[in-house]
């Protein structure tokens, strides 16, 4: 019912940014939140970042808070991921989530990688 593209993932230097983003799109839907996951080689899935879409209250893992930042676009139904500083222990494929009704996240992107090198 609800179909979700990310991009904006690549390549950059340690220290470097990038911004993601993730357009939401259906016949008919609501949005009540909308969050950022990510997934390194070997690693389980971790919570990056987590934005409420009625009031913008945002929640971020201890290790991207300060460097990152969920921000969302209502009209175009857009969820984004500011990416500064970044780190090479960041670099992993990069999922965008959605939450219609509060039932938690049922639907997913297809991830967009993000390389962290020197």
């Amino acid at each position: 019912q609800v179909q979700l593209v990310e991009s904006g993932g690549g390549l950059v230097q340690p220290g470097g940014s990038l911004r993601l983003s993730c357009a939401a799109s259906g016949r008919a839907f609501s949005t009540y939140a909308m969050g950022w996951f990510r997934q390194a080689p070997g690693k389980g899935r971790e919570f990056v970042a987590r934005i409420w879409w009625s009031t913008g209250y945002t929640n971020y893992a201890d290790s991207v808070k300060g460097r990152f930042t969920i921000s969302r676009d209502g009209a175009k139904n857009t969820v984004y991921l500011q990416m500064n500083s970044l780190k090479p222990e960041d670099a992993a494929v990069y999922y965008c989530a959605h939450d219609p009704n509060t039932l938690g996240y049922v639907y997913w992107g297809q991830g967009t990688q993000v390389t962290v090198s020197s």
